[in-house]
């Protein structure tokens, strides 16, 4: 039953820092879907992460919060509590925004607006950052009323600190007109301005130009960071290219669509080792190459419930996937999951690309479990049952 249905307009207060890819359009697909059902919805993160966000009916509002600590965190946390009085809810979108949303509503508490954070991403780096990473989390596990978690291991790690409460986030991808993709950057990416993205837009027409005539088609569709195991990717390749000179191995081409902090230091590698890898940027039209791709291969270090792996699976591609986070949760048996090891992947696209029959029987199960991915009505009942509105 919507909230106007039920005769009244909960506040809803949505909450980010900085944010990119698969974190900033879930963002969007709660403020967009609350608002529609008749919640009074505020969206409240950086200027980077509103601008040209579809949110709706839902209002917006500046509020900036950084992707690292700074001066500025005092204004934020007294713009936060502004924005908080009232507020039925207050749901939170990651650890940062997460933990200041703990600080500015309190301890748990009787009066209090209820405190939702959805943790989308495992803290990586440094000692200090995991050490900064582990604090957030214990901040986050000590206040909130409930937390959502896109993997199982954050899951568990959450309620390792002791969370009151903690549920796997639903995740679905977002649907664009014609069947593109309304966002090719995955879950999991380090947080970063909306730019970041790899495209805003779907197309359904792909330049032939894209492909090679007569080479094998592999794709990958990631940000071009240490994350998205980029090193993995390009070790793999050169085992591949080196299968493929010796005759064990049909010719192939790997494209790359995606940009990022990592891309000129794989493009020399690429230049330096002659590998069969090709960096086409960000672009639009990637739902349509994956449907053209032979193998779409993710070679992450850690996912959430990647919106890429979704996008593949609707495109009825073979898949080949780290098994990292919630990578098995999110394609649900319709890909060749392997660990985030450089020869487990050339060994899994390898398979695939010397038999017609294992490259079917793939695309078969993409097919099979693209039907059983999580829909916005599904997100909708858990916002609902979550925020308790």
């Amino acid at each position: 039953m919507s909230a106007q249905a039920r005769g009244r307009r909960p506040h809803v207060l949505q909450v980010s820092g900085m944010a990119a890819g698969g974190v900033r359009a879930h963002l969007a697909q709660c403020a967009r879907l609350l608002a529609a059902d008749g919640c009074d919805v505020l969206v409240a993160a950086p200027a980077a992460v509103l601008e040209g966000l579809d949110t709706g009916r839902a209002h917006r509002e500046v509020l900036g919060i950084g992707s690292r600590p700074s001066a500025r965190v005092a204004g934020a946390l007294v713009r936060l509590r502004r924005l908080a009085r009232g507020a039925e809810v207050l749901h939170a979108h990651g650890l940062r925004a997460g933990a200041l949303a703990a600080v500015a509503v309190g301890g748990r508490r009787v009066g209090r607006p209820r405190l939702v954070v959805t943790v989308h991403n495992l803290t990586v780096g440094g000692r200090l950052a995991r050490l900064v990473g582990g604090g957030l989390e214990g901040l986050v596990a000590a206040r909130a009323d409930l937390v959502l978690a896109v993997s199982p291991d954050l899951a568990g790690r959450a309620q390792g600190r002791g969370a009151a409460a903690v549920e796997l986030a639903v995740v679905p991808a977002p649907w664009a007109p014609r069947g593109g993709a309304e966002t090719m950057a995955a879950s999991g990416d380090v947080p970063e301005p909306a730019s970041g993205s790899m495209s805003d837009a779907a197309s359904d027409a792909v330049p032939s130009a894209v492909w090679a005539p007569g080479l094998r088609r592999v794709l990958t569709v990631a940000r071009l960071a240490p994350q998205k195991g980029l090193d993995v990717l390009l070790d793999a390749a050169a085992v591949l290219g080196r299968r493929a000179a010796e005759g064990r191995l049909p010719t192939l081409e790997w494209v790359v669509v995606g940009d990022g902090p990592a891309r000129a230091e794989a493009q020399q590698r690429i230049d330096a080792e002659s590998l069969p890898v090709r960096l086409l940027g960000r672009r639009e039209g990637a739902a349509a190459l994956m449907a053209q791709a032979e193998v779409v291969v993710q070679t992450s270090l850690w996912e959430g419930q990647p919106l890429t792996l979704q996008e593949a699976l609707r495109a009825g591609a073979a898949v080949v996937a780290t098994d990292v986070g919630g990578t098995a949760l999110t394609v649900r048996g319709g890909a060749v999951l392997v660990p985030p090891c450089s020869q487990e992947v050339a060994e899994a696209v390898g398979a695939l690309l010397t038999s017609p029959d294992r490259l079917r029987q793939a695309r078969e199960r993409a097919h099979g479990a693209a039907a059983s991915l999580p829909t916005d009505d599904d997100l909708l009942v858990q916002l609902h049952r979550a925020l308790g509105v």
